[in-house]
């Protein structure tokens, strides 16, 4: 390797290093589970209903979370600067040019290896996150369950990449407005994904069948009849054999369209507790988030290609002979493009987590509005919050950046306030005091 690219390789592990330990800083000093003093001894006080040990954990189990978190995505970025100015992406186009394989073949051989070489030098983080979860108890998968649900991950994803990167490379080999042509066949294919999510991709992973629960499915069909919901049975899935953790969802559009509940939930919550999470799920639905989310991907997209594709025809100009990069459409220009995704995704969180954060707000009302109570909640999401060690709430650029639903603590707020507007009847204290 000539020595002017091991002095930049070594400038930006430098800035790498430096960048991880105002990570560890951050993630140390800010402090977990710290709500205002005004929540103090309520039930959005986490010395309420953890112990003193589970508060330590959290402590400990966050700010590693956050700090992976945070170290995960400039992880990613040197791994395609690697690929890049490390030599191996022209290297690999070069070798598979000189065994006179048609395009047809090559194409899918160099995304093949770059998305492996991705997967194998981003595994360590992830197999770091994963003995965390396992390490606390939240976690309960194998690890050789867990590594091959990875490679299933790998599949799915480099068939996806493989796919979206012919069509893309292709456009771009073209003359005229490549990036209105990108944008155009970006929209039916995030339609498409979003409808073969729930039928096809999911059940890679675990195993769907109907609810065990008769008479609760007939409440939960009975909540969604109510809020139009053309559904006619409830999935659960077999989660147990890989968390303990507690989830429930709506997903899919048109035929596709699911209601899911993870069996731990069934196994953690009581019956009020599970309604209000479905019919937070609902929510969505009624609200028509699923629409709006398909739209803000479609949206996005357009704003992700037109700013990104300038990037990037600046970049090859800039840096196209030093990286043995042709032309735009060049296939060993992947890592490029890959790097300019990730950079513009992860400035664009804070924006779609803010977005996130307040639908997940609005299907929380409407499921107490649905009910008519706030029962159940305040319970369910400190429920949620044990099992998972969460922390209640989360420091600044955390929220910013990782959250994509209010914290617990604003959650809990919201149902103490609903209910002190909607008091409940003295007769119904009573029988609840009597439980």
């Amino acid at each position: 390797m000539p020595r002017r690219r091991r002095s930049k390789g070594l400038i930006w592990f430098v800035l790498f290093i430096v960048y991880a330990a105002l990570v560890t800083a951050y993630v140390w000093y800010t402090s977990p589970n710290n709500v205002p003093s005004s929540y103090a001894g309520t039930p959005a006080d986490p010395a309420a209903f953890f112990s003193s040990k589970q508060l330590a954990d959290s402590a400990r189990l966050n700010a590693m979370r956050n700090w992976i978190f945070f170290i995960s995505a400039p992880w990613e970025w040197l791994i395609y600067v690697f690929l890049l100015f490390g030599g191996l992406a022209r290297y690999w186009r070069d070798a598979l040019e000189r065994r006179r394989l048609p395009l047809i073949v090559r194409f899918p051989l160099f995304v093949l290896l770059v998305d492996t070489a991705s997967f194998v030098l981003y595994l360590p983080l992830r197999a770091l996150s994963f003995a965390l979860s396992k390490s606390y108890g939240i976690s309960t998968q194998p690890w050789l369950g867990w590594l091959r649900d990875k490679i299933v991950a790998l599949g799915v994803g480099y068939v996806t990449l493989l796919a979206v990167t012919a069509v893309a490379f292709w456009i771009l080999s073209r003359r005229g407005r490549w990036w209105l042509k990108l944008w155009l066949i970006s929209v039916p294919f995030t339609v498409f994904m979003m409808y073969v999510q729930p039928v096809i991709i999911d059940p890679l992973y675990n195993n769907f069948t109907r609810l065990s629960d008769p008479v609760l499915e007939q409440k939960i069909l009975a909540l969604a009849a109510k809020s139009d919901i053309p559904a006619s049975r409830v999935y659960e899935v077999d989660m147990s054999a890989k968390t303990n953790a507690i989830n429930a969802y709506v997903t899919g559009i048109g035929s596709s369209l699911r209601i899911v509940l993870w069996d731990t939930t069934l196994k953690q919550l009581n019956e009020q507790e599970i309604l209000l999470i479905m019919a937070h799920e609902m929510g969505h639905y009624v609200m028509h988030h699923l629409e709006w989310s398909a739209l803000g991907a479609v949206g996005s997209s357009l704003v992700m290609i037109v700013i990104g594709g300038w990037i990037y025809t600046w970049s090859i100009r800039r840096f196209g002979d030093r990286l043995g990069i042709r032309s735009r459409s060049d296939m060993s220009a992947l890592p490029l493009l890959l790097l300019i995704v990730s950079l513009l995704s992860f400035a664009s969180l804070p924006v779609s987590n803010y977005v996130s954060r307040q639908a997940e707000s609005a299907a929380d009302a409407y499921a107490m509005d649905t009910l008519g109570t706030a029962d159940g909640s305040i319970s369910m999401q400190q429920k949620t919050a044990l099992v998972t060690l969460s922390d209640l709430n989360p420091p600044l650029l955390v929220r910013w950046f990782r959250d994509t639903h209010p914290s617990d603590m604003e959650r809990i707020v919201a149902a103490m306030e609903f209910a002190k507007k909607h008091p409940k009847p003295a007769a119904d204290k009573g029988a609840a005091a009597g439980e």
